[in-house]
C-alpha cells in the first residue's frame, strides 16, 4: 500500500494513567480549558475514566488491574494513544495484515458507548495504540 492508498486515521485522544482522577482533573482542566466529563466506570477494563478535551484520565479500580500494574511499574503518565476509526473491523484486518500485533481481534466496549481495539506495543515502537469507533 503506498501513501496515496493509505487510510488516514485521525488522532482521537491520548490517555494518561493516574492514581486518582480527583487529584489530576484540575491540572488538565487548567491546561486545556476544557471541563472534564463525569467519570465513567468500565468494569470490564478495570478503570474509571474521564475526558478533559482530548485527554483521557484513567484511574485503576484496583492494584491488580492493567492500569494498576502500569502505575506500580511506571507511575502516572502516558498510557496510550488513540486513533479514530470509521470501520474498526476493516482497520483491524488491514493493520493485522500489515504485521501489527492485535491485542483485540474483535472490537470491545469502550467509554461513552464507543467500540475499541488495541494494538500491542511490541509492534508499534513501544506505544500502546487504541483504535476507537464512535458508538
Amino acid at each position: 500500500m503506498n501513501a496515496v492508498d493509505r487510510v488516514a486515521l485521525p488522532l482521537d485522544h491520548v490517555a494518561v494513567a493516574v492514581p486518582s482522577i480527583e487529584d489530576f482533573h484540575a491540572v488538565y482542566e487548567s491546561i486545556s480549558g476544557a471541563t472534564c466529563s463525569d467519570p465513567e466506570v468500565l468494569e470490564s477494563q478495570g478503570v474509571r475514566v474521564t475526558f478533559c478535551g482530548s485527554v483521557e484520565l484513567m484511574e485503576p479500580l484496583g492494584p491488580d488491574t492493567i492500569v494498576g500494574r502500569f502505575l506500580a511499574r511506571r507511575g502516572p503518565g502516558l498510557h496510550h494513544i488513540a486513533y479514530r476509526s470509521d470501520d474498526l473491523e476493516a482497520d483491524l484486518r488491514r493493520l493485522g495484515g500489515e504485521g501489527f500485533e492485535l491485542i483485540d481481534e474483535e472490537p470491545r466496549a469502550g467509554a461513552g458507548g464507543h467500540r475499541v481495539a488495541f494494538l500491542h506495543p511490541r509492534s508499534t515502537g513501544g506505544v500502546l495504540i487504541e483504535l476507537v469507533q464512535p458508538g
